[in-house]
């Protein structure tokens, strides 16, 4: 496959020095704002930017501008979701992405309780978008918390420069030779209304309802072959079978049982997602923007968000969202030198629960784990003394143990989903149900532009200043959160920061020199410094070279730091010293235990000794765990690129190579430490080979590893034989090595290749459009706590048609990704993702 890329690349460059055109409408000097908070050319960018303008997303087959973002340079998509996509640039990916930024006309469009987006609830519609701007790697100079591996900024439409009304009615087909579902009808309905009086007041309103059926995750790869391989019990004769999307038998659902003589690990029986979930989706947003001008060059608006959702997401578990609400008030000022911002997010978690705690509470809400592991022992001994087989006598056991067990799809099964749905204490029920608000001021100030502006015409010199404020605030629900030091009150978290930009013009405005220095406070942490120097150099306006280096820094998100979340008997804990002192310092290591437990098993197994023995021989095995509270994480990043022109602006080349090193990579430790009562030192090793004696943890910490990758993107677009446009792009990424390696760091998760070809015309004539798109992805090893394995390369096309009635002010598009419906996933618990078919048409008045 990577021979093909060779290929393609090389084939796409020679239509580019093969062909000539006189058509010069494609225009390659757009101006961005994200990569210096100040309009740019994005030729002349100190940094990586990636563009999708209105042009870009008219002709692409995506069915929305949101997952259009997927074919960008550099990008990965995570589809946890029909209705929630996750973006990745530069390694370290997961389907809930805390660091990669998502920016709406500069508002943070993070869930406060996750520090992350949830997909494109409080982004804007198809109609209202003006142009994405994204920056793969570190943005957190400017952009502070979060933005270490990228961000993405979404502008939409200005109501004084974009007025009428639109409407656009997109209806599509999914599930196309789907083995668990039949053809399912997709609809999404938008409109938007803008108004201007006197260009002073203004006044935009967008409304989008989509509705549909949700790809299925249903991968029965097992993720715990080897639980009985010392018995020879493997496949479909392992009795600690764990599918990847079957839950109720993970870990904490199992249990060793001597029986026989012989020591079996033996896990309860679980449901599939299919059986639990719900797989209908009803979302709905809007936005309401009421804009004032005190003056030609000023302007003062309001705008409300909000977003309602019902469809399948991805943490460390699988979670349902039904009747989940977020929404954004903002108040904005600008003029030509001073933006000043505000905002409030509020999130609602209504009725969502967790899918694999409902699986184990349904299990558990028709036997206990003690009465079912007690019927299975009892029920195994009978059958083995009646001359059956251990293999087969196992299979008995479990069908005698389950016996009246809840069917999936039954009014019994449906009416338990409804009663534990609703209760929020993961050891009996699964209810999701947080309530958090985050608040968010900042402001920045363009010294020269007024104030100083004789330096600028002087000494070709500008100066950016800023500040910011944040604070979350959460609601001690007594399940996810708890409020450790003013228990019953509103949990509350802060920081606070500022930031400085030089840019200094030299040597004709052929060099430019980007110097910026950032400076953030958290309330548990002390100050933390982000420096930024770039420079870019333009022989010609036509031709830059870049280079830049920057350090990152992101604090725990709310979850990491307060989370005391109860699921399945593993209690997972923040990492500050509020919530986990005490358990640290008295805590062992659950893959030491794992071992220990394994060794012991094996020896009383295959060599004959007792159990007491085999404790005894193999204790050394157990280590105590040595880490501890959580710190900030950080990313150092080296960075070159170029971008040029050629053959009459007709070809863009845009190249980049970077070098990250990270430290203190945020993950979790899972840990055992003794339950109370249990304190004879000289026993620990046989408390420690008895589930019921321990507590068990998943600790927020810091990896002791430090992380090098490195990676590198050439993308290039040519415009050639009446107004044919190649797209091409392709961008490696590596994980080049790690000191320490403690096994605690953030997985990279990412591909080595990522290849997107596209060929595309605006304007075939007659008012006809086309576009086709193909993508290719190499495998790669995923790791994660809910799942670990690979995720197999695969490929998709997409293409579409499109019409612009010339009587009518009427568009219409005949899309389809991955058309030739090719199923696959790109991370293993996520949803197999098959072809998608949609008709739109949109109304412009």
């Amino acid at each position: 496959m990577k021979k093909l890329i060779t290929i393609i690349s090389l084939l796409c460059f020679y239509q580019t020095f093969s062909q000539t055109t006189k058509d010069t409408t494609t225009h390659l000097s757009e101006v961005v704002v994200t990569a210096s908070r100040l309009p740019m050319s994005i030729m002349k960018s100190p940094v990586s930017i990636e563009l999708l303008d209105a042009r870009a997303i008219k002709s692409s087959p995506a069915p929305s501008y949101f997952e259009a973002i997927e074919n960008l340079k550099g990008v990965q998509l995570l589809t946890s979701s029909l209705g929630f996509k996750v973006y990745n640039t530069r390694g370290f990916a997961n389907p809930t992405n805390v660091r990669f930024v998502q920016l709406v006309d500069g508002a943070d469009n993070q869930a406060p309780h996750i520090g992350a987006p949830i997909g494109g609830a409080l982004a804007p519609t198809d109609l209202d978008i003006d142009r994405v701007e994204l920056i793969p790697g570190t943005a957190s100079a400017l952009y502070g918390m979060n933005a270490l591996n990228g961000m993405v900024q979404i502008l939409s439409k200005n109501p004084f420069e974009y007025q009428g009304f639109s409407f656009q009615q997109k209806t599509g087909v999914n599930h196309l030779g789907d083995a668990n579902a039949s053809a399912q009808l997709f609809t999404e309905t938008s409109l938007r209304w803008a108004k201007a009086w006197n260009n002073r007041w203004a006044v935009k309103l967008n409304l989008n309802y989509l509705k549909g059926n949700d790809w299925i995750s249903d991968n029965n790869q097992d993720l715990n072959p080897n639980g009985n391989a010392s018995l020879g019990l493997l496949g479909s004769d392992n009795p600690a079978y764990d599918g990847i999307n079957s839950y109720g038998n993970e870990s904490s659902n199992r249990q060793t049982l001597t029986l026989g003589g012989k020591r079996y690990s033996v896990a309860r029986t679980g449901y599939t997602e299919k059986d639990i979930a719900d797989f209908s989706i009803q979302n709905l947003k809007a936005d309401l923007t009421l804009a004032f001008k005190p003056s030609a060059h000023s302007e003062l608006n309001y705008t409300f968000r909000m977003g309602y959702l019902n469809n399948i997401y991805q943490r460390t578990n699988r979670f349902r969202l039904d009747n989940y609400w977020v929404s954004q008030h903002i108040l904005n000022f600008k003029n030509k030198s001073l933006i000043l911002r505000g905002y409030m997010t509020t999130e609602n978690t209504g009725d969502s629960y967790n899918i694999r705690s409902m699986a184990e509470n349904i299990d558990r809400s028709f036997k206990t784990d003690t009465q079912w592991f007690k019927d299975f022992s009892t029920a195994f001994l009978a059958s083995t003394q009646a001359g059956i087989t251990a293999t087969q006598a196992l299979k008995d056991a479990r069908v005698k143990a389950d016996a009246g067990r809840p069917q999936p799809h039954t009014a019994e099964f449906d009416a338990l989903i409804k009663k534990l749905g609703d209760i929020n204490n993961w050891d009996v029920g699964a209810a999701l149900r947080v309530k958090s608000w985050m608040y968010h001021a900042e402001g920045q100030y363009n010294l020269t532009e007024e104030a100083l502006a004789s330096w600028k015409e002087k000494y070709g010199i500008n100066i950016l200043s800023g500040f910011d404020y944040r604070m979350y605030q959460v609601y001690p629900d007594g399940n996810y959160f708890i409020n450790p030091v003013e228990p019953g009150k509103d949990l509350t978290y802060y920081k606070y920061g500022a930031f400085t930009q030089i840019t200094k013009s030299l040597f004709d405005n052929k060099l430019q020199v980007n110097l910026s220095i950032r400076a953030d406070k958290n309330q548990y942490f002390d100050w933390q410094w982000n420096p930024r120097v770039a420079m870019v150099f333009s022989p010609t306006d036509d031709q830059n070279f870049r280079v830049s280096f920057q350090n990152g820094y992101r604090f725990p998100s709310l979850f990491e730091a307060f989370s005391n979340v109860n699921s399945g008997g593993v209690k997972r804990v923040g990492g500050l010293p509020v919530m986990s002192k005490g358990i640290f310092e008295n805590s062992y290591y659950k893959t030491s235990i794992d071992a220990f437990q394994t060794a012991v098993t094996s020896d009383v197994n295959t060599k004959g000794l007792t159990v007491a023995q085999a404790i005894e021989k193999n204790k050394g095995l157990v280590q105590k765990n040595d880490y501890t509270y959580l710190k900030p994480e950080r990313v150092n990043s080296f960075e070159i690129g170029y971008k040029g022109q050629f053959l009459d602006k007709k070809l863009f080349i845009d190249a980049d190579f970077y070098y990250n090193v990270y430290q203190n990579f945020m993950a979790q430790v899972e840990v055992s430490t003794i339950k109370s009562g249990f304190t004879n030192g000289d026993s620990l090793a046989y408390y420690l080979n008895d589930r019921t004696k321990q507590d068990r943890y998943r600790l927020w910490t810091n990896s002791k590893s430090k992380v090098y990758n490195y990676g590198a993107s050439l993308g290039a677009r040519y415009q050639f034989y009446k107004s044919f446009v190649i797209n091409s792009n392709v961008s490696y990424a590596k994980l080049d090595r790690k000191e320490t390696n403690d096994g605690l760091e953030e997985a990279f998760n990412t591909p080595q290749w990522i290849l997107n070809v596209g060929l595309s015309n605006r304007n075939l004539g007659n008012g006809w459009g086309m576009a086709l798109n193909y993508k290719w992805q190499d495998a790669f090893i995923w790791q994660s706590s809910l799942a670990t394995g690979t995720v197999p390369a695969y490929s998709t096309l997409d293409g579409q048609v499109s019409y612009e009635l010339k009587s009518q002010p009427i568009e219409l598009k005949l899309g389809a990704t991955n058309l030739l419906n090719q199923y696959y996933y790109n991370f293993l618990a996520g949803p197999s993702v098959g072809g998608f078919y949609y008709l739109s048409a949109t109304l412009k008045l």
